[in-house]
């Protein structure tokens, strides 16, 4: 049987794709603050870390504060990501709580800041809109999802790295998208300054 191979189009001469690399942040109030990292090369999705942070309950908020600002600076040292991409704040939620998760999203993105690594900020259901086609999806349907995507044997847990993914996944779909966009417009890429300029101001 003749091999299909010589009926594909040739990619020679193409430009390869960029490697993109998204460190996704879930950061909780009451619970533990989610992280995961992905990384594209071309159109597949690859895992390369995820996790939680943790802290004791009788740990005062102002070191909660210092440890996550502290691991995203981590993070962003030892995988050097393209991008930082962090849940926004859940409209829905008490005042108070509200406020501290807005305290804690503050410090992710001052440790992006730092780094001088544009930061996005994406809504609950444009996170889950983007990873799972369904902007009500639940906690366990994003898991299995997020497992899907990367294909991973098993859900990816705690649920809040899992969250983490799933944001890191809608920012690198977000950003291919934008590229493709570009290239078929012809624009071109902003300088790494203002690109970084125009994604902290969107992400604050």
């Amino acid at each position: 049987m003749p091999s299909k191979m010589g009926l594909l189009p040739s990619n020679r001469g193409a430009k390869p794709e960029r490697r993109l690399r998204v460190l996704g942040v879930d950061p909780a109030v009451a619970g533990a603050t989610g992280y995961g990292i992905v990384e594209f090369e071309g159109s597949q999705p690859r895992l390369v870390r995820f996790g939680s942070l943790k802290l004791p309950r009788r740990a005062t908020f102002a070191s909660r504060l210092r440890e996550i600002h502290e691991l995203i600076s981590q993070l962003v040292g030892e995988f050097a990501p393209d991008a930082v991409a962090v849940e926004s704040v859940f409209t829905a939620l008490n005042m108070k709580t509200a406020l501290r998760l807005a305290e804690m999203r503050g410090v992710v993105l001052l440790a992006a800041a730092q780094a001088q690594i544009p930061a996005h900020s994406y809504s609950p259901r444009e996170i889950k809109a983007s990873v799972s086609g369904f902007g009500g999806a639940s906690k366990n349907q994003m898991q299995h999802m997020v497992r899907s995507v990367l294909g991973l044997a098993e859900d990816p847990e705690p649920a809040d790295a899992a969250d983490a993914l799933a944001v890191a996944l809608c920012d690198a779909q977000v950003s291919k998208a934008r590229e493709r966009f570009a290239a078929a417009t012809g624009q071109r890429r902003p300088a790494a300054s203002r690109a970084a300029t125009a994604s902290y101001r969107r992400a604050t």
